[in-house]
């Protein structure tokens, strides 16, 4: 081993003699350490300077892809005055185990600090290299979400009472939407620093919708994250209005418009990512309520085994897609992933040969190479006016946002029977109600066997944490419940489950507070075959459709949400209390 750092950089060519003997007098001029002067020199690229130091000092190199969701909550294991001083940064925790990041471990005076830190918290000490860009991204984060809030908040106070108001004036202004300069006052600091990092924190807290909602005393922010609504943030009543006009100038909302409901849309860039957002301004009795669904592109369109799909339920959907025409519906109420699913279909069907329309409503999710229609009832543009239209469009496959009624539903099936692939959405409870729900649509049942390819049911649940969650042993009760579900699967797929069974559950942790994180969906699959054919042709009723469906080998959705549970990776609650009234 070589005695220093730098003579190690020498050895490895990343710097010759004459350079290092060059950098050193500058750092003695300057009076800094002489590895400053290397990186600010650029002479050797950030990414291979760590790496050599950490190979040198045998401690890891830290990658930020590592980074655990909850990082944001192990900053408070070392204060952000310790953390900026020494360059010291505490990545993750594990029960009496702190990882930190250093930049120079070498640093005797950072070392003492951090052996301070650890006899205080009774931690042990997991080193490793951090670059500076990485330190200098990461210790920005100490500035919560109510911190940055809060101080956005003390700006808006001190900039109002400059001009002699206050938060009340402020109010008033806000309330004369066409005062002049009003909407530049909105475009600046503070209030749309507060709008940015409320979007900010929903989008990196995973949530799916942000709600601001006035109530009489204040004005609540909400997150939905994994289904679940939490407050995240109570402001002053008296900003209410500025924010909502900031939304709906970045909507190109009308920022004068309060008294009915108005629909927008735009994009930010979050990070590195590029995240969409859908809103929504609903009129109320203490003013207008924003929605704003949380759409972000970056995470691609999921597989169909990443949503959930499995065994016979993937089997049968990989088979059915690749047919040349016919339709798969896709049933479940509002909230159950049913969007996420026709992305995912159409993602497998998206080649350059194949020409793809799109009816939306709204259009959630922009994809490559698909012809994306939004539809505006309001001028008469709906799903069956646009599916008349689109047909005329020369297409292979045809997505329709929902059948809501009976001439879209007919048009749907015409669709199919000419030679097309026609993907939609239908609510029903369940996937052997979607043929009784179309021959309710006044779709002939003699038209159902030659179109219809196949109906999916689903419904989302909540995943375990995988930090957290513990094996248990189930009541007699459960053990019989869930034996009498297995009893009732095919016979392959009793046989790959094993006994005694095991359950799971989490109580909650650091990395996701509820004991559950992220969804999967919980699904049902029934396809069309000639004995099928036969009942919905002849006289068919939901019973008769089950019995049918059973024959086929059906796992309904109960009995693929205890599949997930014996699998560990949901809770049986959240399969309970998806898929019983």
């Amino acid at each position: 081993m070589q005695k220093t750092f730098p003579d190690f950089l020498i050895k490895q060519g990343l710097i010759d003699s004459l350079k290092m003997l060059s950098f050193q007098r500058e750092a003695d001029r300057l009076g800094v350490d002489v590895q400053e002067v290397i990186l600010n020199s650029k002479t050797v690229k950030e990414s291979d300077f760590f790496k050599a130091k950490a190979e040198f000092l045998k401690f890891p190199l830290f990658v930020v892809q590592d980074l655990p969701d909850f990082f944001t909550k192990v900053l408070a294991e070392i204060p952000e005055e310790a953390a900026r001083n020494y360059k010291i940064l505490p990545l993750k925790k594990n029960k009496d185990t702190l990882d930190v990041g250093m930049i120079n471990p070498e640093d005797i005076n950072a070392m003492e600090a951090l052996n301070f830190i650890a006899a205080q918290k009774k931690v042990n000490i997991n080193i490793f290299i951090i670059t500076q860009s990485d330190f200098n991204k990461l210790v920005n984060y100490y500035k919560t979400f109510k911190g940055e809030v809060k101080e956005a908040m003390e700006e808006l106070k001190k900039e109002l009472e400059d001009v002699g108001g206050g938060l009340d004036k402020k109010r008033k202004v806000g309330a004369k939407m066409a005062v002049s300069g009003f909407e530049e006052m909105l475009t600046e600091a503070p209030i749309s620093k507060i709008v940015a990092v409320v979007i900010k924190h929903a989008t990196e807290g995973r949530a799916s919708d942000i709600h601001i909602e006035p109530t009489e005393q204040n004005l609540r922010v909400r997150f939905r994250v994994d289904g679940v609504l939490r407050t995240s943030l109570i402001l002053p009543l008296a900003v209410h209005s500025a924010i909502v006009s900031r939304i709906k100038i970045l909507s190109n909302l009308k920022i004068d418009e309060a008294r009915i409901p108005q629909d927008g849309r735009f994009h930010s860039a979050v990070g590195s990512k590029k995240i969409d957002f859908r809103v929504s301004t609903f009129p109320t009795a203490n003013g207008e309520k924003v929605v704003m669904r949380i759409l972000d592109s970056s995470v691609g369109f999921l597989k169909l085994q990443e949503i959930g799909l499995d065994g016979r339920n993937l089997e049968l959907i990989q088979r059915e897609i690749d047919k040349p025409f016919g339709m798969i519906l896709i049933t479940g109420p509002t909230g159950s992933g049913k969007s996420t699913t026709l992305y995912s279909l159409l993602n497998i069907l998206n080649h350059d040969d194949i020409n793809i329309v799109s009816l939306e409503d709204p259009v959630e999710y922009y994809m490559d190479g698909v012809a994306q229609s939004q539809i505006k009832p309001e001028i008469g543009y709906t799903f069956a006016s646009g599916l008349r239209h689109i047909l005329r469009q020369d297409p292979d496959v045809i997505m329709v946002g929902e059948i809501r009624d009976s001439e879209t539903a007919q048009l749907a099936v015409h669709a199919a029977l000419t030679g097309h692939i026609v993907l939609s959405t239908l609510h029903t409870n369940n996937a052997v109600g979607v043929i009784p729900r179309l021959v309710n649509m006044d779709v002939e049942p003699f038209l159902l066997p030659p179109s219809l390819n196949l109906a999916i049911a689903q419904r989302l649940v909540r995943r375990l944490c995988a930090e957290c969650k513990r094996e248990v042993k189930p009541s007699p009760a459960v053990e019989e419940m869930i034996k009498r579900e297995v009893d009732g699967m095919p016979e392959d797929v009793r046989k790959e489950i094993k006994k005694p069974f095991k359950i799971y559950e989490a109580p909650g942790c650091k990395a996701c507070v509820s004991g559950t994180k992220g969804r999967i969906a919980i699904f049902e699959v029934i396809n069309m075959t000639k004995q099928l054919e036969e009942i919905v042709v002849k006289s068919f009723t939901e019973s008769n459709i089950l019995e049918e469906a059973e024959r086929q080998g059906m796992i309904t959705m109960k009995q693929d949400g205890i599949l997930k549970v014996l699998r560990g990776l949901v809770g049986l609650d959240e399969v309970l209390r998806a898929t019983e009234d």
